[in-house]
């Protein structure tokens, strides 16, 4: 959706780039080989790890598009628990269900460049997509979101107004959307490069915030990834 959106761009990507496959707008849709592929979405079911591996081997350039897709995303929630339990609470008939725990597509396949978000924000697809024609590496921000409040002279909520808020560990590309507007970040670009987890986490608590909760701040969106796994466990 975040690619459609780009209505003012989108003639001169169509004047740039053939677009192969793309069920949601094409009817006749090409197998490959493909230059890029654009992949959204997680990794839940054994036909799926096949998918992506078959994509991966006719595609020069793959890219995670999205959280779902680097890493599980909010689907995600469900690896902390039994899988069996889960399909009991779902589904009256759990023998024709194939489905595994939940994983970014870099759990099976090597991935070339990483999008993140929930969903990402369109300009970084553009930036990606001219960084192609370019044959440069596209500017991708490694930095926390805190560095996107500054610049917009936002007031900190977790320091002024002793809020929950997850901007100082997550990947800024959003432009402080929530902060901004008065809103906690809730974390849905995933973390930052090197984040201090930790240290958030123990901030957090000193504001008053229950174990509990705090465990589903970093369950939300990247509670399997290295980076957060350690706070979304609860330890």
């Amino acid at each position: 959706m975040e690619i459609l959106h780009l209505e003012d761009e989108m003639l001169r990507i169509l004047d740039a780039f053939d677009i192969s496959y793309w069920v949601m707008v094409k009817r006749r849709n090409l197998k490959g080989p493909y230059d890029i592929s654009l992949i959204e979405g997680s990794v839940s079911t054994p036909r799926e790890i096949q998918e992506i591996k078959e994509i991966r081997a006719k595609t020069k350039m793959l890219v995670a598009l999205g959280d779902c897709a680097v890493t599980g995303c909010i689907p995600s929630i469900k690896n902390w628990f039994p899988q069996r339990k889960l399909e009991k609470e779902v589904y009256p008939d759990t023998s024709v269900i194939f489905s595994t725990k939940i994983y970014g597509i870099d759990e099976y396949v090597p991935v070339d460049i990483y999008l993140k978000g929930c969903p990402p924000h369109r300009n970084m697809i553009l930036e990606l997509l001219k960084g192609y024609l370019l044959e440069i590496s596209p500017f991708l921000r490694p930095q926390c979101v805190c560095v996107e409040c500054k610049l917009r002279e936002n007031k900190c909520l977790i320091t002024i107004k002793n809020r929950p808020c997850m901007g100082p560990v997550t990947n800024a590309g959003c432009g402080a959307l929530c902060p901004t507007v008065n809103r906690d970040c809730e974390g849905c670009y995933g973390p930052m490069s090197s984040p201090n987890a930790s240290a958030l986490a123990e901030t957090f608590r000193k504001i008053g915030l229950p174990k509990e909760d705090i465990v589903r701040k970093f369950r939300k969106y990247a509670g399997t990834t290295p980076d957060f796994r350690q706070e979304a466990e609860g330890e």
